[in-house]
C-alpha cells in the first residue's frame, strides 16, 4: 500500500484549517495572477465546503462556483462576496520596506 498522498489530496485537507486556508489565500493574492487567484478560490471552495452541513452544501457549492466559473474576470466585488461565504475578509497592509 502506498504511504505518500498526493500533493492536492495534501493540499484540499490542509485548507480545511481556515488559518492554513487564509495564509494560502493570502499568498496568492499577493503574488498570484487572475488564473492563480480563481484557482486558490476554488481549492479553498473544495476544502471549505466539505465543512458545511448537507443543506448549506448544496446551495453554497452551488452559488459559489456559478460566480467563479460566470465571470471572465473577478472583480473585487465578487471575490469579497465568495470570501464572506467562506468566512473570510480582506485586510489591507503595507508593503515591507514602504514608508
Amino acid at each position: 500500500m502506498p504511504t505518500s498522498r498526493s500533493y492536492r489530496s495534501y493540499l484540499i485537507e490542509s485548507l480545511k484549517d481556515p488559518q492554513e486556508a487564509a495564509a494560502y489565500l493570502d499568498a496568492v493574492l499577493d503574488d498570484g495572477s487572475f488564473e492563480e487567484v480563481r484557482l486558490a478560490l476554488a481549492n479553498v471552495v473544495e476544502a471549505q465546503i466539505s465543512l458545511l452541513n448537507h443543506s448549506q452544501l448544496v446551495s453554497d457549492r452551488r452559488a459559489i462556483c456559478e460566480m467563479l466559473s460566470q465571470q471572465n474576470q473577478l472583480d473585487f466585488a465578487t471575490l469579497l462576496e465568495i470570501l464572506d461565504e467562506l468566512g473570510f475578509k480582506v485586510s489591507i497592509t503595507t508593503k515591507e520596506g514602504a514608508a
